[in-house]
This record gives C-alpha cells, structure tokens and sequence, in this order.
C-alpha cells in the first residue's frame, strides 16, 4: 500500500472553499478544530438544541442547522453517529448540497452496505482517522498526527482522490501517513476488527481470565492486575515493533507459557466462529440489524450493555488504578 504524506497533497484543492462538518461529538469535534487551524473556512452543522452546537459555539465556530450548512458548503464531512448518517443525510443534507459539490464520510458502513445512496453528481469520498477524535485532536495539537485511511467511493468530477487526501492532511493525518483503500475494504475490516477483536473478543477475553481467577479464590485486585492492566503492556510492544518484538521482550517463562497456552483459548472453533463474523459483516446483516436496532431505540444494544457491566470488576479496577496512580 502506498503512503501519502503532507508532500503529496494539494491544499490549493480546499483553499477558498467552505468545508461544513455535520456533527460536533467524537469525531467532528477534531476535524472541525483541526480543518480550522489549519487554514480552512468551518462552518458546523448539528442541531440547534443539541450539545454539540452549544460546544462549537463556544469554540467559536458559526453553527448553523445540518440542512443550511450544507447549503452553503463546497464540501460536508459527515462525523454524526452511522445509525443517524442515512436519515439525516436523506431530509438535511442532500436536498441543500449543491451540485457537484463533495461529500465526505468517516466510515463506509452506510454508503458500501447501501443505507445512504449519494447523488451522481457527487464527488464522495472517505477519510477515516485511525483513532478517537480526542486522540485526532491531541495528536494535532502535539505537532503529530493520527493514521489515517483514504478511499473514493465517485468521482464525477475528477477531483475526489485529491480532496480526500487534502482534508486528511489537513486533519494532521499527513504528519504520520494516509493510506489508500477502498469503501468496501474500510467498511469491512474496521466492522470485523471492533468485533472480533478490539470491542469484541479481547474485553471478553480479558474478562473470561477476570473471572476465572476470581472464581479460584484469587483476589478481584490481583486478577485484574494480571489480565486486564497488563494487557496495555503487551499491546503497547506490539505497537512499537510487533510480534516478534514483544516475544523478545517478554520473560521466557511468558514466552513459552503463551506459545503452548494461545492456542488452547484461540482454537479451530474460535478461528471457525471468527469466519461466520466476517460473513455477517460482509453479507451487511450485521449493519442492517444494528441499523434496524438503532431505529427502534436500541433495545438489544441496551441490554447487551448492561449484561456486560460487572460492578465487581470494574471496583478491582478502580482500586488498582488508584493504588498505582497513588505509588506516582
């Protein structure tokens, strides 16, 4: 895959232009406040009884309704939540946007899996930072930046590869590195890593060896301490250098444990249910049941939220977080 930095793009493409981002939470915070600084005219689109327009007005930006920010925008980037992205698109967005104008999003879940269909005449494009607004903006504001990935999605006018790359710069993506992907790669890969990995797999997996020290009689403190605060430790290796990296660096009592332990956990039948996660993502069943959910008022996504909470360890967790942050 090729890299692009801040050398390859070409700001003149948004120079002159006004860039109206929808939504002012996790996401649109950063790039509204980093588009800013970085030289480009911001106007914020949310809803005028909402948080995020009280926020962005503080922040000193003019906000304006979702539809009339689009109106009057060359470019809207839409960092709303994806249950909401369609809806909102379909009754705010593209009746205002004028013609030819660009369309961005920071996630394909709702363009690939068809729930938002843009216009033709759109040039439509996806920038997605590889990180939590807060860390956009912290990154940016540090003289850094995020990773980020870039795709077009149509390009009637010619011009979208070449936006898309100077929005991710000017975000501070191009300090690090802005890799080219598609819509449906970005929209697939992202969905099957927060579940089967990330949001999915590793907390159950950190809290699966939770509970079977604690239901050994070792204490909630101690169980916590080894499967879950160290977990940051052996991830953090894995980012600095990678696997083989973090095996040199590890004890070879923990070497050899997990070289004989992973497997007995990550077995042909986890490998098996990690290929049915996959299907659903790729078939859009996942997305059109999330989405389904969404619109009723998220009853399943409620209560699976509140089976997962454990008063129990998330107490251990807080005592060892204060212990260690007391020992500082």
């Amino acid at each position: 895959m090729k890299v692009y930095r801040d050398r390859d793009a070409d700001p003149s493409v948004l120079e002159g232009r006004r860039l109206a981002v929808i939504g002012y939470g996790n996401q649109g915070h950063a790039h509204a406040l980093n588009l800013r600084r970085s030289g480009y005219d911001v106007v914020v689109g949310a809803r005028a009884d909402g948080a995020g327009a009280q926020a962005a007005a503080a922040a000193g930006f003019e906000v304006q309704s979702p539809a009339a920010a689009a109106d009057g925008a060359d470019l809207v980037m839409l960092t709303l939540p994806d249950e909401v992205i369609p809806q909102v698109y379909a009754e705010a967005v593209e009746p205002a946007l004028r013609h030819g104008a660009a369309l961005g999003l920071a996630h394909g879940l709702a363009i690939h899996f068809g729930h938002l269909v843009p216009r033709a005449d759109l040039d439509v494009f996806l920038v997605g930072p590889k990180g939590a607004g807060r860390w956009l903006r912290a990154e940016y504001e540090a003289g850094r930046g995020l990773a980020a990935v870039v795709a077009v999605h149509q390009n009637p006018g010619g011009r979208a590869f070449d936006i898309a790359l100077a929005y991710a710069c000017g975000l501070g993506c191009g300090r690090t590195g802005i890799l080219e992907t598609t819509v449906e790669e970005e929209a697939v890969t992202d969905l099957f890593g927060e579940q089967a990995v990330l949001c999915g797999g590793l907390p159950d997996l950190l809290q699966a060896g939770y509970d079977t020290l604690v239901a050994a009689g070792y204490s909630p403190e101690m169980a916590y301490f080894e499967c879950v605060h160290e977990a940051k430790l052996i991830v953090d290796l894995i980012a600095e250098g990678g696997f083989e990296h973090m095996r040199r660096a590890i004890s070879t009592t923990a070497g050899y444990g997990g070289s004989v332990t992973g497997e007995r956990v990550v077995t042909d039948a986890t490998r098996a249910e990690m290929g049915r996660v996959l299907d659903d993502v790729q078939s859009g069943r996942f997305a059109t049941r999330f989405l389904a959910d969404a619109a009723d008022g998220s009853p399943d996504f409620k209560r699976r939220r509140a089976a997962a909470h454990d008063p129990r360890l998330e107490a251990a967790g807080a005592a060892v977080r204060d212990l260690l942050k007391g020992a500082g």
